[in-house]
This record gives C-alpha cells, sequence and structure tokens, in this order.
C-alpha cells in the first residue's frame, strides 16, 4: 500500500490536486503494479513562510502568484 506525501506552497485549489492525484495514482499503479484502492496521497501545504530556497524565505524572495 504506498502513502505519497506531496509537500508544496499552499494556494492550490482542490481542482488541481484532484488531477494530480489522479494522475499520480495512474503512475504508481504502472510503476508499482499496485491497485488503485491501495493508493494515498496527503497534499501538505505550508504558507510561504515557512518554506525557503536558496537562504531566502519564498514570501521574501518573490510575491505569490495572482490565483483567478
Amino acid at each position: 500500500m504506498p502513502v505519497l506525501r506531496v509537500s508544496m506552497i499552499e494556494g492550490r485549489d482542490n481542482e488541481q490536486k484532484a488531477k494530480a492525484a489522479a494522475a499520480l495514482t495512474v503512475a504508481l499503479e504502472a510503476h508499482l503494479g499496485c491497485r488503485p484502492e491501495d493508493v494515498t496521497i496527503i497534499f501538505e501545504e505550508e504558507p510561504r513562510e515557512n518554506w525557503a530556497i536558496a537562504g531566502k524565505l519564498l514570501s521574501e524572495k518573490r510575491p505569490a502568484p495572482e490565483r483567478p
């Protein structure tokens, strides 16, 4: 039973996460030979101020992208 944790910056909507979950499930099914009902995906969303790249917080490095 694979469990996949996806860490990302907060801000994606449920439709985006649903599409990602479907695609990731298909990939795990194809490459690991598991059944879709055995795949668990956990989305962990962090605020920009809790994420740093190259020593700089994303909240300081660049503004959050505009969401429609």
